[in-house]
């Protein structure tokens, strides 16, 4: 319960675009928001965890940067690199959010057995 304290912004309070679909700035902040809490779960344990979400938040976020008005949304973002066929190549912005979803999918698990009981770390992990 603790750790929802840490959390300022939220991935509940994004208010999806309709037809456009996910703010990319939006999700951005909620995403740097979990970084603390990594640190909080075990700095040494998550440190691989840690470099990893936030080197692919920094990838989406340089996309991002290059034009936020045209990049306002993730899906956006997804569609022009597909569009430009950069969308399956090392390090786009794509890939990185293919893997931050895999690291939040990762997450949800872990806090998940830890507040269903769950003291072992390694197991929970």
């Amino acid at each position: 319960q603790s750790l929802l304290l840490v959390l300022d912004t939220r991935f509940s309070d994004i208010e999806l675009r309709e037809e456009e679909g996910i703010p990319t700035e939006e999700f951005l902040e909620s995403c740097y928001a979990i970084v603390p809490v990594l640190d909080k779960l075990g700095p040494t344990v998550f440190a691989p965890v840690k470099m990893d979400f936030v080197g692919n938040i920094k990838k989406i976020n340089q996309k991002f940067i290059t034009n936020k008005e045209e990049f306002d949304t993730l899906q956006k973002i997804v569609l022009h690199e597909v569009n430009g066929g950069v969308a399956q190549v090392r390090n786009s912005a794509t890939e990185a959010l293919l893997w931050l979803k895999r690291g939040l999918k990762f997450l949800k698990g872990f806090l998940t057995e830890v507040k269903n009981g769950e003291k072992n770390i390694q197991t929970a992990l």
